[in-house]
């Protein structure tokens, strides 16, 4: 099979044949169907976060079994499934507590000891226990989620991420109330999600903040009731006005330093910031202390706070409803030989999400 390789940081992805090894125990074998390009691919391709090659990016996917392993007990053969990088063991203390999203003991496989992708006769890392940029994953029954054949790939497969990430980052991490006021900086495929959590919470205003003005647009298409143009002018000045002083709610959706303080900046007293995006390793956050004194909260969101087993089919129906615009969301398609230039187009602000379909 066809999958895209990457080497290490700043280097292109490479299209490589590939050998899926058999399904064991809980594990089964998925037909890519459709898999969204994340920024969080783009972060270990750009250099912000480290991991050593070969391995296969891709994390936000949806597709077809296509064989099971002797335990697998869920779905058979021609059910299709949303991946999720949310893989649980189901008996460490997090799991057995219900945060089965900050699982501590992932049961994937060690690419080095047992791998499941081999490619020129070493083990390829499968990032986040998933790697969707290839035509078939080798997953864990803990990975996937059964959903209805009449729910459309492309769509579903947003969901396997960036819907859930800012979507649950709303409503399940922060428990946005109804008729607060919400400030969401990143128009991307995440904080898009956010912006409509925020509608479906019932939010009197929310604010989306970008520097690219086709984001923005579709921000308040999707549901925001402000925009804020942060390359023309200060953003958290223009939040504090709009507000009366400052956001209930504010949500870092894109991953930068100066972001996550802005987050911070544009909050009340009393109010909360959740931090939705991958932070560059090594850097630090600053805020002042003194403002801890006005019982302002900083957090992260991890995933959404899913259970996404739980949590995806509600969104699915959510999306069937009208309630949740997945299909405005998704700029192009493309099929996996154009992976670079997609990762180029995210870089570059063009897309809000990208999908890369399979045949």
């Amino acid at each position: 099979m066809k999958a895209a390789i990457y080497h290490g940081a700043h280097e292109q992805l490479t299209i490589e044949d590939v050998e899926l090894d058999e399904p064991q125990g809980y594990e089964l074998v998925v037909r890519t169907a459709a898999s969204g390009v994340c920024h969080s691919d783009l972060h270990f391709v750009d250099g912000f976060y480290f991991m050593p090659g070969p391995a296969i990016l891709g994390h936000e996917a949806a597709g077809v079994v296509e064989a099971v392993g002797p335990l697998v007990t869920e779905v058979v053969p021609g059910d299709h499934v949303i991946a999720c990088l949310s893989i649980y063991c189901g008996k460490c203390n997090r799991c057995l507590v219900g945060e089965t999203h900050l699982c501590a003991n992932k049961p994937v496989r060690d690419p080095d000891v047992n791998p499941g992708v081999l490619w020129q006769g070493k083990g390829v890392r499968q990032f986040a226990g998933l790697g969707s940029y290839a035509e078939k994953m080798l997953l864990h029954e803990n990975a996937v989620v059964k959903i209805d054949k009449d729910m459309p790939f492309q769509q579903a497969a947003l969901i396997g991420c960036g819907v859930t990430t800012g979507v649950g980052a709303v409503l399940k991490t922060a428990k946005v109330q109804a008729g607060s006021t919400v400030v969401v900086f990143g128009a991307g495929g995440v904080g898009l999600s956010a912006i409509q959590g925020a509608r479906i919470a019932g939010a009197r205003t929310i604010i989306a903040v970008d520097r690219i003005e086709h984001k923005l647009a579709t921000a308040r298409e999707l549901g925001a009731t402000h925009s804020v143009d942060a390359s023309t002018e200060d953003a958290v000045q223009k939040v504090l006005e709009l507000t009366g002083g400052g956001a209930d709610y504010a949500f870092e959706c894109v991953g930068l330093k100066v972001l996550a303080e802005q987050c911070w900046a544009a909050i009340r007293p009393g109010g909360t910031a959740t931090i939705v995006g991958m932070i560059p390793q090594g850097e630090m956050v600053e805020i002042p202390g003194p403002e801890f004194l006005r019982e302002k909260k900083i957090q992260g969101s991890s995933m959404g706070s899913n259970h996404f087993k739980v949590d995806m089919p509600v969104y699915i129906d959510f999306y069937k409803r009208g309630l949740l615009q997945i299909d405005e969301m998704i700029t192009e398609t493309a099929p996996l030989s154009d992976v670079n230039d997609r990762l180029r187009a995210m870089r570059d602000g063009e897309v809000a999400r990208s999908v890369l379909l399979f045949d």
